[in-house]
């Protein structure tokens, strides 16, 4: 019994301690430079630098269309349009017959 709590005991501080030193490390890194300042300037507040491009993606589902929605396809066959030869030129620029 009390080798369980031990254990139980251990790795919470275990999970701690990984936890202080996350934080340590953030607060150093804090106080030496402005990468971790900018990024949390980022991330919590969204914010960009001057001359930057700010683009916000919003997944959205496609759209469902039903079967009785669909055109028929003699209708988008017909507005196909037709192609035709393009004339035969010779190496001079003159048309060919």
């Amino acid at each position: 019994m009390l080798t369980s709590k031990l254990a139980v005991r251990k790795k919470k501080n275990k999970a701690l301690k990984q936890r202080n030193e996350t934080l340590s490390a953030e607060v150093r890194d804090l106080k030496q430079g402005n990468a971790a300042i900018e990024e949390r300037a980022r991330s919590e507040l969204g914010m960009i630098k001057e001359d930057e491009v700010f683009y916000q993606v919003i997944d959205q589902p496609l759209p469902t269309i039903q079967p009785n929605q669909l055109p028929e396809i003699s209708a988008i066959q017909n507005t196909q349009p037709e192609l035709s030869a393009a004339p035969t030129v010779s190496p001079l620029g003159n048309p060919m017959p």
